[in-house]
This record gives structure tokens, sequence and C-alpha cells, in this order.
């Protein structure tokens, strides 16, 4: 609700209450996806399939043109077969990179200062470049490409825009080619592809298996211009024998990249053709492989290259124990007790295990869409410990392994399935979670304060000192212990966030309560206007989102508390399930919030009726001297528990809340606390999830 009932005769009432309880240190909150019907797995496996980049439309998308990897033993490339790995060649350098025949648009052809020019032009934009260097007429030559589009239409649509960030004439460019045989090894191939390449074509290296290599010529972008090419080639290259390429054909197209700078370093490219069912494995050996496009994480595991919706697509296959090493430690601090991360680990490896190939091309992705997964870095020498130490066990009820979820903190009490995305299973039950408040130790609290300006805002505790005496509605009064204090517009310190005002020390300072740092138990999150919310709220909310919202008001909470239900302007707002309101105003940490507005209050009359009062309209006091109006721009409200709050002619809306993340299933910061009680990693699983059994499988 945006207000509790007041009582006409004064204009200190009830109103929506503040957190009231400290927060602490964040950590990574796990947004697991809903429920898909019959997501099960049979039987724990060996490895798990991560998708890092790749276009799965609606279920996933993350996309880069290639991507480049690294290790320092070295790389290989090659296929599994009868599953082991089975090398076709190994790379050269200990980096390489690696894309999908696809569409791209070239963008020119000619010397290296033009190539660089055009290519730090589009870096400015979303069609990113790429610079090839080969020989062409007996001479280097520089291409400049961008892309990959996953349609000729779509690289056609990109044509205008990137000719015109350039200044030169683009063209689609696609994978379609002719092949002028087999080869025993790369040195007779590249013979035939530079005699080729000498004419003035377009011509390439193949790698198609081990021991088997083809040249290809040009990379059309449909059957007309293929058509042409070989007519073309015909006539200067009469020799030659050519086939039309099968587009299901597997190869690796061997190119050679340059940088977009001047000296910048010659790598290795390759580029797969073929189908979606085309794929090759990157081996890195012990060393793992670091991905320079996922911010320089170094992977255990092996990488798949292939290819979805015509865009790149890369899987790390990873055994499933190295897997957890990274996400548990990426999903809680590894300074917490043992307990609580054999708690954390057990919940990971069976939500890992109940996803089955919910994403098609791999069993979880790599950010918190699933679990975090950071790769090595997160590592750390507890986690592995506990992972080792409950190696292989899951939770199961009806003889089926639960789907984990879990988040970060539950506030003090977890979500029921209604609460969250309108499904759940026997598992899962809104249960105390008082642990929670393990996670707001030694954080400071702050003032929420009433500046002389009239603006308000808070000030942390440890830059203030209480004055004596109060005010005369009874509120306490402070000033700041250094010049030009900031005065915050939530409790927490944002360095992007700037200030809403400096105070300096010997100005008296009206203080309205004293709240928590807002961190992951308690939170306070706003002001936001009712053109933010609004535009926050678009492909959120079905139905119209209001132009204009003078009224926000929870109308309905489910078993925890947590909001099932809003009004703007006293109708309804309509999501597809109740967690989605977290982004629908926002992006609240949680659903168990308050809202309160700065522009108004709703006041409880006589004959039981309730009505809002804004800012402008001013308020009715009633005193023993009689009754008068006062101006509504800077009325003080205050509750029973003596905490006030301002109310201006501005409209915008404060959330106030509690917890961080869905609050179903394991509350992590909740583990710990239990953990730091004494309770073993079973009894914590047991605790968050209901009739449940922790085996081994």
């Amino acid at each position: 609700m945006s207000g509790e009932a007041f009582n006409r005769k004064s204009i200190f009432g009830a109103w929506m209450g503040w957190a009231k309880r400290a927060a602490a240190i964040m950590v990574l909150a796990t947004v697991c996806i809903p429920w898909s019907s019959g997501v099960q797995a049979a039987a724990v496996q060996k490895d798990i399939r991560v998708v890092i980049f790749a276009d799965l439309g609606s279920k996933y998308k993350a996309t880069v043109p290639s991507v480049t990897l690294k290790s320092s033993g070295g790389l290989s490339v090659g296929q599994n077969s009868g599953g082991s790995f089975q090398t076709w060649m190994g790379l050269p350098d200990s980096t390489a990179r690696f894309s999908v025949d696809s569409y791209r648009v070239k963008v020119l052809e000619g010397n290296e200062a033009a190539a660089i020019k055009a290519a730090q032009a589009l870096q400015k934009t979303n069609d990113k470049p790429t610079v090839f260097i080969g020989s062409k007429n007996g001479s280097s030559v520089y291409q400049v490409y961008a892309g990959i589009y996953s349609s000729e239409q779509s690289a056609q649509s990109a044509v205008q825009r990137i000719s015109s960030a350039t200044g030169g004439q683009a063209e689609v460019k696609g994978n379609k080619h002719w092949s002028t045989g087999s080869y025993g090894s790369e040195q007779e191939a590249n013979l035939v592809r530079t005699t080729i390449a000498a004419a003035g074509f377009d011509a390439f290296t193949v790698i198609q298996s081990r021991g088997q290599y083809a040249v290809w010529v040009g990379e059309e972008s449909n059957d007309s211009k293929l058509s042409a090419l070989k007519t073309e080639l015909e006539s200067k290259q009469p020799r030659l024998t050519l086939s039309k390429v099968n587009a299901t054909q597997t190869g690796l197209i061997i190119r050679q990249e340059a940088g977009v700078t001047t000296g910048s370093q010659v790598m290795s490219h390759y580029m797969l053709s073929g189908s979606d069912h085309s794929k090759v494995i990157v081996n890195g050996g012990n060393d793992g492989i670091q991905v320079m496009e996922r911010s320089q994480r170094t992977y255990r595991g092996e990488m798949e290259i292939g290819m979805t919706s015509g865009q790149l697509a890369l899987v790390n296959e990873v055994p499933l124990e190295q897997y957890l090493y990274s996400v548990v430690g990426a999903e809680v601090y590894s300074s917490w007790p043992d307990e609580a991360l054999k708690a954390q680990a057990v919940a990971a490896r069976s939500y890992a295990l109940a996803q089955g190939n919910r994403f098609q091309i791999g069993n979880v992705v790599d950010g918190t869409l699933s679990q975090a997964y950071n790769g090595k870095s997160s590592e750390h020498a507890n986690v592995n410990e506990a992972v080792d130490a409950t190696a292989g066990e899951v939770i199961k009820s009806g003889g089926k392994v639960v789907e984990a979820v879990f988040s970060s903190n539950a506030g003090g009490v977890t979500a029921d399935a209604s609460e969250v995305w309108n499904s759940g299973g026997e598992a899962f039950a809104s249960v105390d979670s008082s642990g929670d408040t393990s996670a707001q130790k030694g954080a400071q609290e702050w003032y929420h304060v009433l500046l002389s300006s009239g603006k308000t805002g808070y000030i942390r505790e440890d830059n203030a000192k209480e004055l004596e005496g109060v005010t005369e509605a009874g509120l306490d009064k402070i000033t700041v212990t250094a010049e030009n204090t900031n005065v915050r517009p939530i409790p927490q310190i944002q360095s992007t966030v700037t200030p809403i005002a400096k105070a300096q020390p010997g100005e008296e300072i009206i203080v309205l309560e004293k709240v928590p740092q807002s961190g992951d138990y308690a939170w306070v999150r706003g002001p936001f206007t009712s053109a933010q919310l609004a535009k926050s709220m678009q492909g959120k909310v079905t139905g119209t989102v209001p132009s204009s919202i003078n009224h926000l008001d929870v109308t309905k909470r489910g078993p925890s508390g947590r909001v099932l239900e809003v009004e703007a302007n006293g109708s309804p707002l309509k999501v597809k399930y109740p967690d989605m309101f977290r982004s629908a105003m926002g992006g609240l940490p949680s659903t168990l919030f308050d809202i309160a507005s700065t522009g108004s209050y709703t006041v409880l009359g006589a004959d039981g009726a309730t009505s809002h009062v804004s800012g402008t309209q001013g308020t009715q006091i009633l005193s023993a001297s009689g009754s008068s109006t006062s101006s509504g721009n800077g009325v003080i409200v205050m509750n029973e528990d003596r905490h006030a709050r301002v109310i201006d002619k501005t409209q915008s809306f404060i959330f106030t809340g509690k917890g961080n993340g869905h609050g179903l299933g394991l509350s992590q910061w909740g583990a710990n606390g239990l953990a730091e009680q004494g309770y073993d990693y079973k009894k914590i699983l047991q605790h968050y999830y209901k009739n449940v059994d922790i085996v081994k499988d």
C-alpha cells in the first residue's frame, strides 16, 4: 500500500514501515528461470554443457562475431569421436580466433591504412569489424568485414549504414563456395590456393578432417552470384575442376586476421562452415582455455565451436564437479562455514542436473539465468573441498532430482511458489529464514534527514553526531562532522549517483528516522518518478501502462508477505508471474516490499472510508483552538513507531523492502546464518526444501 490510514485529528498518522534492520555486503543473487514441465535428469551425468555464446531466441541470446581462445599450453582442434577427442591439428599459436561461415558485409579491400581507418570507424557502431590479411594478384591485401548476420536480408540492411559510416561501397558476402577438390596436406592445398588468389579470386584453404584439406573459392551470398563466379573462374582458370560445396559440409576455413590498429599482431582465424549440426572442439589441455570476450575468464574442460541461427555458438563442456567448483565459488563467499558451502554445492548440483537439455545445445548457461559460472577465477580451496565432500549428492523428492532454486537473501522468510512463478512442487513452501540477518553484520546505519532547504536524503551515522533536544514534533537533530558531507538519495554509497546535497558542520538537520544501510537484507530504492516507472513497466506489464501514475498501491500479498498485486491509479497491473514485479518496478531486489509516495498519503475518515491526499491539497488540522489547513508542501507525517517522512508537491515513489532475489528455496545468507549456529548442510537443506532426501545418486 502507498500509505496507512490517517486520522483527520492530526497531521501525524501511520505510513509505510521502512526497513528496520541493517544490511551488509552484497553477494550475487541467483535468478533462476521458471520451471518447465518435464525437466528432469534421469541420472547424474559425467559432464555438463554450459552455453557461453549463442542465439537461442527467447531462451537465451548472447552473441559475438568471433571469439578469441587462448591457452598457455597450446590449443588443438578436432572432434569428439567414440567418447574421446580426435585431434585434427595443433594450432601453431597459443591464441586463435574462431567464427562461423555465415553472412557478413565486406566493407572494403585495400591497403593497411585504408583498412584500419574503416575498421576504426566501425568500432564505434554495432557492426563490429574484422580485418583479414592475405594475398591477391600477387600482393598483400587487407579485407575489412562487418558482422556476422543471421540472414542475407539482415546483412543487406546493414550495407547502407556501413557504407555511410566508412564512405565506401560495402557488399554482402555469404557461405556459398566452389571447391577445387581434396588434398592430403595443408601445403598441397596452399599451393592451389595461392595460384587461384594470384588470378584475383578469394580462395581459402579448408581443413575438413584430420589429414584432409580442400580449397574453396568465393564467399557468395546466393546461388545467382555463385553461378556468376563459376563463369568467371572457368574463363580465367580453365583447368580447375569445380564442385559446389555442400551447405552441410563441416570445415574450418583458415584465414589470417590483423588487428584494427597499426602494428597489431596477426593471428590465425578459423571460420566454421556447415549447418547447425557442424561442430569442432578446441582443447587447451590441463591449463584450461581463456575466452577473451568473456572477461578473459579461463575455463576448465573443452570449448565447442558451433552454429545456431546463423550465429556463433560457444559451449563449454566440463566435468560436473569441476563446474561446481566455479559455481559455488561465484554464488557464495569462500570464507563462509563449511556446512554452508556444502549446502550450496548440493543445491547447485541438483539444480544443474534437473535442467536436462533446457537450452537446446546445452544444459545451462553461464550467467544467473541458470547459475553464476565464472570459470577458474571463482574457484577456491575451501569451495573445492566442500564440493568434493558432497560429490554426487543431490536433493530428491518423490524419486526425482529437485530443481533446487536458490537466491541470495530471503529477507527473513522464504517465498511460497505462488509468489514467484505460480509453479513449483511439494519441495517448496514459505519457511522462516532468520539466518538472513547475518548479511547485516558490521553494516552502518544511516540517518534519514530533512535539510533546511526542504530536501530529504541520507547521511551515514559515522559522519554525524546527535544534538541535544528535539523538535516540537519530538524529532531528533544531528549535525555532520566534516565539511561537504554527502547527503545520499538512498542509504548506500553509490559512486555513479550524484549526492542530493552537501551538509556542513554546525548545520542543524532534522532526523526523520534511522534506517539500516541498503544491502542484501534490507534496502531502499528510488525515488522513481511516474515517467521512470512507466518506462520500466513497458514490455513487462500486460495491457496499457498508465501515462501518468498518481497512486501506486500494493493490494495483495502472498503467504510470506511478498507482493502479488499492485494497482496504479486504482487499476491492477497485470504481470506474467508475480516475481516480474521486481523488473517492472525499476529493478527491485525482491518483491518483499512496501511503497511510499513522496507527494501523497492515505487518510482514514471517521466513516471508515479512505482517500488519497496529495501534497498540493494541504492538510486539515484539528486542535483545541479549532481547525486549519496547512500547506501540503513540506508536511511531516509520523507513524506510531515515530518514523517520519515528508510530503511535498512532487509525486514520486520510494520502495523499501527486504531480501535479494526471488526468495524461493535455499536462502544463501540464511544458510550461512544456520551454519554459524551449528546446523550441518543436510539439516540446512531440509529446512529450506520440504519432504526431501539428500542422497548420493
